[in-house]
């Protein structure tokens, strides 16, 4: 990373920037200035309310000077805030209106104000509150002797209604601490809905009272039960965060049929998935009982989830198994349905009506749109160029038809791309056309983590810190954009969703200690510091076949979407070869030397850690091309022979890193290094 942080100030009338330092705040507010002044944290630090505090405002206070003790070291004397302001030396003076309610469009804004002596935050409802406290926590800042907040002034406000995250608990089934957990970073980001993906071939991951079948047969043991879901819902709601449950229908739905094959497409023996994939196992659409079972499971969830949408899947139907039940064609030519897609309209539009009649609406993903479906729908786009279309296609199209819609095309995190590329999809696409009736119909986004490879040790790793780059994106003014200064506020953000609960650090070193047997991970470190897991699904193909049992506790789990040396590396590499700067000389000379002692240290290690041995032919390649390329940068000049073997090392062809499933993240960078040390 960069170690001259700047940052971009916004004082906004629409758009623009001007420059300040030292804030590393994530999302960037709407409108900020900074003063030069500081509010040193000290003991006596002392939160008052103008009114009796509202349990979100309550825990949002307690948990900020827990959050502030632990920081900084400070003993507060006062660990919760007073319903007062009328005492004295107030430190922080907190102002709202009203409790908030979790729907669209409620108010989110807050202004808050540092000085040398006091705070205040003011908001409409107590979720604006929760936000201000969050930003407040980002600014703690220090210097050699002491923390403090420094001086500013702050007007914020989301740009988007809509900034969600979903969690698929059916490949991987995560438990609630880790729900929470991601609840809490949510929250600290101001991320707003928590979109639950409960049932899919791998799993059904809610208690059924009426149909019990469904969790004892589907789950593996694995589920909710009401009383848990209940709980997660509440602990979401204190934290301003909606929570959308989503049972994919009617396809994948494997672990449906599991239980109730009677309302299957084909009759055969069903069992819960233990691959990853698209599937042929699919409801029948013609059976009543299909309905009958349906109906009731959204009755169920209607009394445990208060938000307004239920979200019904609707993708990757192929209809295989629908082609061949002979029950079904009759059905659809009687009924006039002359293909797979107007009979699974057919099934939306009875779920429709069975949500509607329980006061909620439907959502789903964008195959449900279609000239029936009613406009209360909520279309959800993710299709983009792996499926033919242009980016944001059916973002557009449904905004355009009278559809609210959210975008998660761009968002895919587990497609381990890195926070550069989520950080530049924007929900509202350039050069889109749209009037300003049909914009207001897209109403934000949703970061997507599917969990085919993850599990609860890795999770946390594939959310954040990247979701962060993403509920910016949804939040703040579209001028903020900058890429390389959103990695500056990146690197610190990720620590710190470390002090408020992740687990993505600590876990790294605990997948590390395991392949090494708990020697020292050193070695293993530096190397995952510049390799990441291989991209868009490749790690699923044409190598090793993951089951939801297999093993994630290998080199690849313990590496991340954004090599963090290898952005630094990459950063010097182009410094260097644009223009010989000395001082980036010095720093790859440095990295390079650490990279050739890889070999080595891995070797030595592998004498007592079988899970070492796999690393160590791309642990030798990684070391010898550091020993060639160094040599050659302290020589000024890499000879011929040299830079052949460099490229033949570098080409793909039998690399070893392809049998780890990751990719050595500064290879182009490498290439580049030795073309310019090679040139006469």
């Amino acid at each position: 990373m960069k170690k001259l942080f700047f940052l971009i100030i916004v004082s906004f009338s629409i758009i623009g920037f001007s420059q300040t330092d030292n804030l590393n705040l994530m999302p960037w507010p709407n409108e900020i200035t900074e003063g030069s002044k500081q509010f040193v944290i000290e003991p006596n630090f002392v939160i008052s309310l103008n009114n009796q505090p509202t349990k979100r405002v309550e825990i949002a206070t307690t948990n900020f000077l827990r959050r502030l003790s632990n920081k900084t070291g400070v003993f507060i004397k006062e660990g919760f805030a007073f319903e007062s302001d009328e005492l004295d030396n107030i430190s922080l003076s907190i102002t709202f209106e009203r409790v908030g309610r979790l729907e669209l469009n409620e108010d989110e804004t807050y202004t808050l104000k540092v000085s040398k002596n006091k705070i205040s935050i003011n908001a409409t409802t107590d979720i604006g509150v929760v936000y201000a406290l969050e930003t407040l926590f980002q600014l703690v800042t220090n210097n050699e002797n002491y923390y403090f907040f420094p001086e500013v002034s702050i007007n914020d406000d989301p740009r988007f209604a809509w900034r969600g995250l979903m969690m698929d608990v059916s490949r991987h089934f995560m438990p609630v601490d880790v729900i929470k957990r991601n609840l809490d970073a949510m929250t600290f980001v101001k991320m707003n809905v928590f979109h639950w993906h409960l049932a899919d071939d791998q799993g059904f991951r809610i208690e059924s009272k009426t149909h019990p079948k469904l969790h004892e047969l589907g789950s593996d043991g694995l589920y909710y039960t009401q009383e848990q879901i209940r709980d997660v819902v509440q602990y979401a709601s204190d934290r301003g965060i909606r929570v959308v449950p989503e049972v994919d229908v009617p396809g994948h739905a494997t672990a449906i049929l599991t239980a109730y094959p009677e309302i299957s497409s084909k009759d055969m023996i069903y069992s819960i998935e233990r691959n990853s994939g698209i599937f042929d196992p699919t409801l029948d659409p013609t059976n009543e009982e299909t309905y009958k079972i349906l109906g009731d499971l959204f009755g169920e969830m209607a009394e445990l989830f208060p938000d307004k949408y239920v979200h019904i899947g609707g993708d990757e139907n192929e209809g295989k198994h629908w082609d061949e039940n002979e029950e079904i064609q009759l059905f659809m030519k009687e009924n006039d349905l002359k293909n797979n897609h107007e009979l699974q309209t057919y099934f939306n539009i009875r779920l429709e009506k069975i949500l509607l009649s329980y006061d909620k609406s439907l959502m789903g993903w964008e195959e449900i749109m279609t000239s029936q479906m009613p406009k209360t729908a909520l279309i959800h786009s993710w299709k983009g160029v792996n499926e033919g279309l242009t980016p944001g296609q059916s973002l557009v199209d449904a905004a355009q038809k009278g559809y609210k819609v959210i975008l998660s095309n761009g968002y895919y995190i587990d497609l381990m791309q890195p926070a550069k590329d989520h950080y530049s999809v924007d929900p509202m696409p350039e050069g889109n056309n749209l009037s300003l009736l049909e914009e207001s119909r897209i109403l934000g986004g949703e970061a997507t983590m599917w969990s085919e490879l993850v599990t609860p040790l890795t999770i946390d790793s594939r959310i954040w810190p990247r979701t962060a780059a993403i509920a910016e994106r949804l939040w703040s003014p579209k001028g903020v954009k900058d890429e390389d200064e959103m990695y500056i506020r990146l690197e610190v953000i990720n620590n710190t969703l470390e002090q408020i609960g992740l687990t993505h650090i600590k876990n790294k070193a605990g997948i590390l200690r395991n392949i090494s047997n708990y020697q020292s991970i050193g070695a293993l470190d530096k190397l995952s510091r510049i390799s990441e897991p291989f991209k868009i699904y490749s790690r699923n193909k044409g190598g090793t076949e993951y089951k939801t049992y297999s093993p994630f506790t290998l080199f690849a789990d313990a590496c991340t979407a954004d090599a963090t040396d290898a952005y630094r590396f990459n950063s010097l590499t182009e410094k260097f070869v644009s223009t010989a700067d000395l001082d980036a000389k010095k720093e790859i000379i440095e990295f390079l030397k650490s990279w050739g002692q890889i070999d080595s240290e891995l070797s030595l290690l592998s004498q007592n850690a079988p899970l070492v041995l796999p690393i160590l032919p791309y642990a030798h390649r990684v070391s010898e091309i550091a020993d060639l390329l160094l040599n050659g940068i302290e020589k000024n000049k890499l000879f011929k022979k040299d830079f052949d073997k460099i490229q033949k090392l570098l080409s793909t062809k039998e690399d070893p890193s392809l049998n780890l499933d990751v990719e050595l993240a500064v290879t182009n960078s490498l290439k580049e290094l030795a073309k310019f040390l090679a040139k006469d």
